[in-house]
């Protein structure tokens, strides 16, 4: 009997605008499937959802909860997670994927409550639109205001936003919701993860990344390769080759210029990593305009944030 295959995960990472750090996915092309995706994935920034049609489930580490239209979920950035529709239905959602502290400022704001690099604080949530009804307005009026984009929207979004933190904070306080520290190592790597996501451009040492994570560098070697199935130093170049396949095919800058930009120190290793991870040498994969953008082998996908929903089949 052949070994049982490691369940994939997906890094999504969403690039949140430096001065409005906030993205809508939203229109009549966001219906989830009724397959539940074998891939459960955790993002960089955290994600605010409304489900407007039907229902479905949500798969965390160790638990599952069922949503249906009107529910509002709060999932912060490092939470492993999944969602399915119903079967025999599509829901419709809207997304929103933002940075609070970023967004909010944070003199403003009470230390890192719902952002995850503080994992003795983890929180996630559905909110059902009868019994939130606050929770429900404020997510779905910064929706509107960001379709709209009407004189002013940044502002009314920004202080929609305000209010509907600190009615999380009421109700994270007046309700006993579940403490998620313990059900992923993900958590553990958080600060590193963060890290790597901001700073992959420059020279990064295993041993700064392990101490982030209060960990020794060898079980902090050990942890990482576990969850994410990839060396540090293989998972933080995996990085770097994404980084460089959307520069190569959206600049016209040299392919030297480019390695250096995404952090290798010589094009030598850039070109030798690109290969091994894209299965193509970067002036190939170039002059194909990006033929096969699907990494040969992966467990842990360091992936640009899906800007549209998955339509996966029974056979997926």
């Amino acid at each position: 009997m052949g070994r049982p295959r490691k369940a994939v995960v997906e890094y999504r990472i969403y690039d949140l605008p430096q001065q409005f750090p906030i993205i809508l996915l939203d229109g009549k092309d966001w219906h989830i499937s009724d397959v539940k995706n074998k891939r459960l994935h955790f993002h960089n920034c955290f994600e605010i959802g409304v489900c407007h049609t039907d229902s479905g489930t949500m798969v965390f580490d160790d638990e599952e909860l069922h949503f249906r239209a009107g529910d509002v979920t709060c999932v912060p950035k490092h939470i492993v997670h999944t969602t399915y529709s119903s079967k025999g239905t599509k829901s419709l959602w809207s997304y929103l994927f933002l940075d609070f502290h970023r967004l909010l400022g944070d003199a403003a704001l009470p230390e890192g409550i719902f952002e995850n690099d503080h994992p003795h604080i983890d929180f996630y949530h559905l909110f059902n639109r009868e019994k939130s009804p606050r929770i429900y307005f404020y997510a779905v009026s910064v929706i509107e205001e960001l379709r709209e984009e009407k004189p002013g929207y940044e502002m009314v979004v920004r202080s929609l936003l305000h209010s509907l933190y600190y009615e999380l904070l009421r109700l994270r306080d007046s309700q006993n919701f579940k403490d998620t520290s313990g059900s992923s190592n993900v958590h553990s790597l958080a600060p590193a993860l963060n890290y790597i996501n901001d700073h992959y451009t420059k020279r990064l040492y295993i041993d700064d990344l392990a101490k982030m994570c209060n960990l020794s560098t060898p079980h902090f070697s050990r942890v990482f390769l576990s969850v994410m199935g990839y060396t540090p130093h293989y998972y933080i170049n995996k990085l770097r080759v994404n980084n460089a396949c959307e520069l190569l095919l959206t600049t016209s800058d040299s392919i030297l210029s480019i390695s250096e930009a995404v952090g290798f120190f010589s094009i030598s290793s850039f070109n030798r990593c690109f290969l091994q991870t894209m299965g193509v040498s970067p002036r190939d994969y170039r002059n194909a305009r990006g033929v096969d953008e699907t990494p040969k082998s992966r467990c842990i996908l360091p992936y640009t944030g899906w800007t549209q929903a998955e339509d996966l089949s029974p056979n997926d």
